[in-house]
This record gives C-alpha cells, sequence and structure tokens, in this order.
C-alpha cells in the first residue's frame, strides 16, 4: 500500500475518479435494494447516484486535459488511511438506518479526501475543482443524513416508516420472541424438577447443571430450526443465519436467566428468586407481544402467564413425585 503523502498530482486526480465511480456504484446498490420496500427513498439514491456520476465526469475531463488519455487503476485499498467498507451485498437486506449511516460515512470520507487532496496540488484549475467537489461533498453529508426524513413528504415518509417497522419485526422481532418463548418456557419443567428433585440434599447445583444444559441445548436446537426454516427470499424474513443466531441467543438467554438463581446454595431462596424471575420474564415476552405484535394486553398477558404457570406446575409436580 502507499501512503497518501507519497502520490503525485495525476495519481491522486486518478484515485478520486475511483472513488466517484465506487461511491456511484454504491449509491446504486442501495437503490436497487431498498426499491421494493422503500421506493422514494431509492429514488433520491438515484439522485444521489447521477451527481456522483456528474462528479466522475468532471474528474475524467480535467484528467484527459492535464495528462492525457490512460488513467491509472488507483484504488481505495491501494492506499493507507481509508475506512474499510462492508460491501453492500453483505448488508442484505438493507435497512434504512444502516443505509443512512453508511452513506453519511461515505460522504465525509470523500470530503476530507478532497480537502487533503488540495493542499497536494499546485495546478490552479485542479484545486479549484476539488474545492467545489469537496463543497458539494458537504452538501451530500447532510443530504444522506436526512435521506428518507425530511427529503419525503410526511405521508411518504409515515409509509416507509410503517415499511421499516414491519421489516423490524419480521426479520428481528419474531425471531427473538420466539426464541425467547421457547427458552423461558420450555425450560422451566426441566429445571424445577431438578431443583425439587434434589432438594433433600441440600444442593442446588443440579438445577443449575439441567438448567444450563436444557438452556444451550434449547439454543442450539432453536436457531438451527430457524435458520433451516427458509433462505428469507420469498418471505422477506431476512437472512436465514441473521435469524438463527437471534432466535438461538434469545432461547439461551430464556432459560439461562431462571436458571442462575440456583447458583445460591440455599434451596428456599434460589427458588423463590427463581420464581420471580420466571414472572418477569413472561411479563417481558407479554410486553413484547404487546408492543410489535399487536396482540392485546390483556390476551397476551394471559395466554403467555398460563402457559408458563402450566409447564412450571408440571415442573414441581414431576420433581416432588
Amino acid at each position: 500500500m502507499r501512503t497518501f503523502e507519497s502520490l503525485t498530482e495525476q495519481e491522486i486526480l486518478a484515485l478520486a475518479i475511483s472513488l466517484e465511480e465506487e461511491d456511484e456504484r454504491i449509491y446504486a446498490d442501495f437503490a436497487e435494494g431498498l426499491r421494493q420496500d422503500f421506493p422514494a427513498t431509492a429514488s433520491l439514491f438515484v439522485e444521489m447516484r447521477e451527481e456522483e456520476s456528474g462528479h466522475r465526469r468532471r474528474l475524467i475531463e480535467l484528467y484527459q486535459t492535464k495528462f492525457g488519455e490512460h488513467i491509472p487503476l488507483i484504488r481505495r485499498q491501494d492506499v493507507k488511511g481509508f475506512i474499510t467498507r462492508k460491501p453492500v451485498w453483505l448488508m442484505k437486506p438493507l435497512r434504512l438506518d444502516s443505509v443512512r449511516k453508511q452513506a453519511a460515512t461515505l460522504e465525509i470520507e470523500t470530503r476530507r479526501f478532497y480537502e487533503k487532496a488540495v493542499d497536494r496540488m499546485q495546478d490552479a484549475s485542479i484545486r479549484q475543482l476539488l474545492n467545489d467537489l469537496a463543497q458539494e461533498e458537504r452538501d451530500h453529508e447532510h443530504k444522506a443524513d436526512e435521506v428518507g426524513r425530511s427529503t419525503l413528504d410526511p405521508v411518504t415518509r409515515q409509509q416507509e416508516d410503517d415499511a421499516n417497522r414491519r421489516l423490524f419485526v419480521l426479520q428481528i422481532v419474531q425471531p427473538g420472541l420466539a426464541g425467547l418463548m421457547d427458552g423461558s418456557v420450555s425450560t422451566l419443567a426441566p429445571v424445577f424438577a431438578a431443583a425439587f428433585a434434589t432438594r433433600a440434599t441440600g444442593s442446588t447445583h443440579t438445577a443449575f447443571a439441567v438448567g444450563l444444559a436444557a438452556s444451550i441445548g434449547a439454543g442450539i436446537s432453536m436457531g438451527f430450526a430457524e435458520a433451516l426454516s427458509d433462505d428469507g427470499s420469498l418471505t422477506g424474513r431476512g437472512h436465514p443465519w441473521v435469524r438463527g443466531t437471534i432466535c438461538g441467543l434469545m432461547t439461551a438467554l430464556g432459560g439461562i436467566f431462571h436458571t442462575f438463581p440456583f447458583l445460591i446454595p440455599n434451596f428456599r431462596m434460589a427458588t423463590t428468586i427463581a420464581t420471580i424471575v420466571v414472572v418477569v420474564e413472561l411479563a417481558v415476552i407479554a410486553w413484547i407481544r404487546h408492543r410489535f405484535m399487536d396482540s392485546p394486553w390483556f390476551s397476551a398477558t394471559m395466554q403467555v402467564m398460563l402457559g408458563g404457570i402450566l409447564v412450571f406446575v408440571a415442573g414441581v409436580l414431576i420433581g416432588s413425585s
């Protein structure tokens, strides 16, 4: 890799052309990735792509005037100091917030490049163009930061916010909630069965070991089940392994929370605290269902609590028999 200070004026101008071409293609990818769910924001990225294309043409015309027809391929990864960008195709499905942040970061980096490049230039016409482009990139920063917000009319913005919320629920909340419910409820029976079955020994270690094993095992099982259920291409549920990871982690956490109290050696205290934790877990699940799944508060609470109580009672009865 070369340092920026070692580049000649010709190489800096060639690098600027490469940066604008890369930015142009990234905005095109953003527009294409957002077109189905956020068409209005996609059209804004199309406009930004066209502006970057204009920058590239102006740079090429000046380069040809100063240095001839051949433009060496100098890329950002060939020069030290640039931020490593995550490829757009690895970010799919695209989310508005992540796209806004990356677009703003992209514009900030390009603007700083032009400001630094101006100091290295002796040619007045090159300095003038780079100064103009730095100012335009500064304007793009605000546009990128506000894209999909103030640039859209209220009705369109509300539609895209609703679409963003639906994608968040579909890709994040649903697999996480499924995991949390499974981990919190399904591990109740083995944990409390083990606790009551071994209470005569005065040790709670067995209950902790059973709960930990059940939680981790359930997390792995649910994670793979969610990841292998579908690839998300038709359902819009997002990348399968992202869903699987979310579901698996939430399943494990749902079981571990009411398992940790059994690290306390006193059976009565451990059981009391674990029971309180279970009630809190079920209340959180009911709130998530009410908040994100539009379930009536009373209905969500009763369904979750009833299921949890039945599993809890089953574990206590089995352990006490």
